[in-house]
């Protein structure tokens, strides 16, 4: 799953992106409520985990205005407000679920997969362009048939523009969701993975499906779409 996690303390936003990075997901980041709302705003998440005490929005808020602009992500609060009245006000506002701080990681996840099956069903299982085909459930992709073997930094680069596919992906907005906001990551960083991403998909294929904007960032588009 592509999954967004708005959590101010930095310490918990790492132990979560790693512990869902290692159960197969891809993670983006966002340390400050408004923050993560303009990101649930502008992007196609599976599911959204979100803190209550939040820099900036805190998580009550932006989970009302998400709701009123009618996101329908699955949302599950995670936080240490555990009185009553908390839970059932986050749940009145559209969370799909609500954990308490300190949790299980199995629990969490079990949840995470218990609303995206039950709030989320319009999802592809697969991701498609042209030829090129990447199963998020598996993490496999291929191209023409033929199996493609990625690093996760690569497999999280190609998800990211694949969910994308046909639209032009900001270099700065591809840099936040493949490293993180947090992570110092040069520009160019961005430019050798895109050309070893090519190498592994387009190189001995004549229709190219990665595209560079110049001045912009970058694409995936279908062959019909050239």
């Amino acid at each position: 799953m592509w999954i967004l996690v708005v959590e101010d303390e930095r310490r918990m936003a790492e132990l979560l992106r790693k512990g869902l990075e290692e159960e197969g997901h891809s993670v983006m980041v966002a340390y400050d409520g408004r923050v993560g709302l303009e990101a649930a705003r502008m992007r196609a998440f599976d599911a959204i985990i979100l803190d209550l005490m939040l820099p900036g929005l805190d998580g009550f808020e932006v989970l009302r205005r998400l709701r009123e602009l009618g996101n329908t992500t699955p949302i599950l609060v995670l936080t240490a407000r555990d009185a009553v009245p908390d839970i059932v006000h986050g749940l009145d506002l559209g969370a799909d679920d609500y954990l308490t701080k300190p949790f299980a990681f199995s629990e969490l996840l079990a949840r995470l997969r218990t609303i995206a099956r039950r709030t989320s069903p319009a999802r592809p299982t697969r991701l498609r362009a042209g030829d090129l085909v990447l199963d998020p459930a598996s993490r496999e992709v291929r191209r023409d048939g033929r199996r493609i073997n990625l690093t996760p930094t690569e497999y999280r680069l190609l998800e990211f523009l694949m969910r994308r596919a046909g639209r032009v992906a900001p270099r700065d907005e591809i840099i936040e969701a493949v490293w993180g906001s947090e992570r110092e990551v040069e520009s160019n960083t961005l430019d050798a993975f895109i050309r070893l991403l090519r190498t592994k998909v387009d190189n001995g294929h004549e229709v190219k499906l990665i595209h560079t904007v110049r001045g912009f960032g970058y694409s995936i588009r279908e062959p019909q779409s050239e």
